[in-house]
């Protein structure tokens, strides 16, 4: 009995010594906790809109360190790195006793230290808390943090922490910041000679980088190949063939896409998280090698901008803010998407769509090319020669100056610039001055963003999309507005795309117009599909003039270019809407046969009295008229000012006879949109859209 009242005594002693030993290393685990940060410092990176690295800034300390997940990274790769590093990973908690065991048995019958005993938590715990010296006491401290880690972290976790800190060389960490520099691409997908390379730097970074010594890494791959075959993880043919695999001695710069969009992100980081915009990085990549080789052949000082949109939505998938951002010769560092310059001729095509929004004009309607003086405005045509007679059609593909200005003197520069605020453009005018005629051919201030947002409409129907590229403040509306009619937005399009490309130029079957500012120091070239509208600016960032500068000749190349090695697939402009005509010239009615003249008293003078402006039914009504009785009511058209006789147009046909009063009736053919126009005997017009019901 005494012998086991003994037992009992000491074997409460033990259980007591144990549970107090417990304690007091649950209490110093508490105390003194292994730095393990909630998020490590990485590099702040700009992705595109699929995830793709576009560019990454270092971390303050001056590393590359890419936050990695496993999903990133080579599912081969990481039972290579297990394999060779920490075949018990999975199973132990932190120490791996029987790895220590063995390293311990052949450092004793070796001499020297034949392969270590560290684990993967051990080696993390080394990142973490780098050790001052190699002694006894510094591994049992590594292995002290690895048991705490283990407690702390899931193996998957640790995982990541080890492939976002391990050391690659240089100022080098992690394996996507090692994969990026010496193989040029993710690590999501490593060939088997990569990815043993991958495994075997971290050991001695420094002493193995292929960039510095090549012979070396070399040795340091082959070596894991040969470990992954004892274990079984491959194949002697495989690890045969990664071994014949050549290792690159080049480290490459890490991608530095879309600068000036990135740099403009930087105040949206937030430790840990990429930053996201709405560029493709396939189209990004086009685009800027696209700017680069343009400016390389235009010469030096001169600059390249490009944005690249999707009708549709309103995302900018590329955008180019100049040829190069460090090329301080050419102010690379300016964003010229942003600039706000003359465009040119490249509002015209938006002043004729006014014209056949309100009747005024057909595509063969014939106007006048000749010299004329609009209250002492006399506008020239780029060559300074003049045409004569020319089709609307011709006018607009041949970028006639003076045909523009006779139609924007019609329709009205305030109505043109209404309708850019109401797409979203705030154009810039002289301080003080309202809109006149000079803003038809580039007397105006808009930016790169600006023409492509309006030119949204053109490949969409008519309806404009407010641009975003995910630089914009988080509150910013995102928008959409008609800038034509569907109809006016297609007689357009079909003239734009008949303009002839540039030499050479691949055919894309795109509808593009140029322009070339006052004193050749702003080349334009802007062009769309069914989907896709492109913008091209060139041009010196001082707006220093550039003699032989145009946009058909500098800017036009580069925009079919630009569509080309984008890799977008070409998308069909969009057919004609229901109810649209393309009348020959010969079926014309009178009233548009010629622009500013008709017949039977219809004819242009000087007018005194006020334009004329109809006041019944007023622009945007509904209109009830109950279209589907026998016996419906016509509706009764009204105006104020004006010279008589007055012509009445609806949805561009004219309505019988012409008329000295200021009353008109119409009968609709149909429920729906209808533009109904009036033209007074000046040729100055009037235009209001109405809904019948």
């Amino acid at each position: 009995m005494e012998a086991l009242r003994r037992i009992a005594v000491w074997t409460a002693a033990g259980a007591g010594l144990l549970a107090l030993s417990a304690v007091a290393l649950w209490r110093l685990d508490r105390a003194f906790p292994p730095p393990l940060p909630a998020s490590l410092t990485v590099s702040t990176e700009v992705q595109d809109r699929d995830g793709q690295l576009l560019r990454a800034f270092a971390t303050p300390d001056g590393y590359w360190r890419l936050a990695t997940s496993l999903d990133q990274v080579d599912r081969q790769f990481v039972d290579m790195l297990a394999t060779y590093e920490d075949k018990r990973f999975w199973d132990h908690k932190g120490v791996d006793v029987l790895a220590l065991a063995r390293a311990a048995g052949q450092f004793v019958t070796s001499g020297h230290i034949v392969s270590g005993g560290s684990t993967l938590s051990m080696q993390l715990a080394r990142l973490i808390e780098p050790r001052d010296s190699r002694s006894i006491g510094s591994k049992i401290k590594q292995m002290l943090r690895a048991i705490q880690i283990e407690r702390r972290l899931s193996k998957r976790e640790i995982l990541e922490r080890y492939l976002t800190l391990a050391p690659y060389g240089g100022n080098l960490e992690g394996v996507r910041a090692a994969s990026l520099a010496y193989f040029g691409k993710e690590p999501k997908r490593l060939t088997v000679s990569e990815a043993a390379l991958l495994v075997a730097l971290p050991q001695l970074p420094e002493k193995r980088r292929p960039d510095r010594n090549l012979q070396v890494a070399h040795a340091a791959r082959d070596r894991v190949l040969t470990r992954m075959i004892s274990a079984g993880l491959l194949g002697e043919r495989e690890a045969a063939r990664a071994a014949l695999d050549d290792v690159s001695s080049l480290r490459r710069t890490l991608p530095a896409f879309a600068a000036h969009a990135a740099y403009a992100m930087l105040p949206k980081a937030v430790p840990g998280q990429p930053l996201r915009l709405t560029i493709r990085k396939s189209v990004q990549e086009g685009l800027e090698q696209v700017a680069k080789d343009a400016a390389a052949k235009l010469g030096p000082r001169l600059s390249v901008a490009m944005v690249l949109a999707d009708a549709r939505t309103g995302d900018i998938l590329g955008e180019v803010g100049s040829a190069d951002f460090f090329d301080a010769s050419r102010s690379g560092w300016i964003d010229m998407t942003r600039v706000v310059r003359s465009p040119g001729s490249t509002l015209k095509p938006f002043i004729y769509g006014l014209a056949f929004e309100q009747g005024l004009v057909a595509q063969e309607t014939l106007i006048e090319d000749s010299p004329a003086d609009f209250s002492g405005y006399r506008p020239k045509n780029f060559d300074m020669g003049y045409q004569g007679d020319v089709s609307i059609r011709q006018a607009l593909q041949l970028s006639l100056n003076v045909p523009a200005i006779r139609v924007l003197d019609a329709v009205g520069p305030a109505r043109l610039t209404a309708r850019f605020r109401r797409a979203g453009v705030m154009p810039v005018l002289p301080v003080n001055e309202a809109p006149g005629l000079a803003i038809g051919l580039g007397g105006v201030g808009v930016t790169l963003r600006d023409l492509v947002q309006l030119y949204t409409g053109l490949a969409n129907g008519g309806k404009a999309h407010t641009l975003h590229d995910g630089t914009e403040p988080a509150n910013t509306e995102r928008s959409t507005a008609t800038i034509l009619d569907d109809q006016a937005n297609w007689q357009v399009t079909d003239i734009l795309s008949g303009v002839k490309p540039p030499e050479g130029a691949a055919q894309r079957g795109i509808a593009y117009k140029t322009g070339t500012s006052y004193g050749y120091r702003d080349a334009w070239s802007v062009g769309f599909d069914g989907r896709y509208v492109l913008g091209v600016w060139v041009g010196r960032p001082d707006a220093g003039a550039v003699p032989g500068l145009s946009g058909y000749v500098s800017a036009a190349p580069i925009l079919f270019d630009g569509f080309v090695r984008s890799g977008l697939a070409a998308v069909p402009l969009p057919g004609k809407p229901a109810g649209v005509i393309r009348p020959k010239r010969d079926e014309l009615p009178v009233t548009l046969a010629r622009f500013g003249a008709g017949t039977d008293g219809l004819v242009q003078a000087t007018p005194t009295e006020p334009a004329p402006t109809i006041i019944f039914p007023p622009d945007g009504a509904r209109v009830d008229l109950d279209t589907n009785s026998a016996d419906a009511s016509p509706l009764v058209l009204k105006l104020q000012g004006g010279r008589a006789p007055f012509r009445w147009l609806a949805n561009g046909k004219p309505l019988v006879g012409i008329d000295r009063r200021r009353t008109a009736t119409w009968q609709p053919d149909g429920a729906g949109y209808s533009t109904l126009t009036v033209i007074d005997a000046a040729g100055r017009a009037a235009s209001v859209k109405v809904f019948v019901e």
